[in-house]
Formats: C-alpha cells, sequence, structure tokens
C-alpha cells in the first residue's frame, strides 16, 4: 500500500501543495490511475484542486497534465504523445499514512 506520511504531517500547513506533489511524484506517474498510457519520460505538472478533511481521511482532487502514449498504425516511428489532463482523487487515511487513488475524469 502506498503511504504519503510527510504529507500527512505537512496537513493543514502552507507547504502541503508541495510535499503531496512530491511525494506523489516519488511514486512515479505511471503508479496513478491516469486513464491512459504514460510516457516514461514525461515530467508531470501537478495541481491540487482540492483537499478536505472529511474524517478517518484527507480526500484531495489533483489535476494532472502528462504526456499519453498513442498508438498510431500509421506512424513508422510508433506511438505519438498526446498532452492529456486528467484528475485524481486520493485519500490519505490520518491514522496511518496510507493513501490510495481513484481516476476522477479526463479532458484532451
Amino acid at each position: 500500500m502506498t503511504k504519503f506520511p510527510k504529507a500527512l504531517s505537512s496537513w493543514n500547513t502552507e507547504v502541503f501543495d508541495d510535499v503531496l506533489g512530491m511525494e506523489i511524484k516519488s511514486l512515479g506517474i505511471n503508479s496513478l490511475p491516469l486513464g491512459g498510457y504514460v510516457d516514461d519520460e514525461c515530467v508531470a505538472t501537478l495541481i491540487l484542486l482540492s483537499a478536505v478533511d472529511v474524517g478517518i481521511v484527507i480526500q484531495c482532487k489533483v489535476g494532472i497534465w502528462f504526456d499519453e502514449m498513442l498508438s498510431c498504425c500509421g506512424n513508422p516511428s510508433g506511438a505519438m504523445k498526446r498532452a492529456t489532463y486528467c484528475e485524481v482523487q486520493i485519500r490519505i487515511d490520518k491514522s496511518t499514512a496510507e493513501a490510495d487513488a481513484e481516476f476522477v475524469v479526463t479532458s484532451d
């Protein structure tokens, strides 16, 4: 199970956004449910859209820009890249720092 202990300890501080972003990026962008095939060399841009204490968890919605790889039969060099945006909901358990992520929405 994924854990975000640094994000949990920075909850309700001005650095929470940055710390959560660092912990997400340290997982590797391919470990998130983004709804597409991610370019391994992609440097994703993360934006914290909301973060709310809902009792036993901190519920966060994160917007993510990344390069999606599209297979292209007519392209001799293989796959093409497309800039893609999606939103992922991340829940951080306040007692264990365990986190889970769920794909919310995508847009081209």
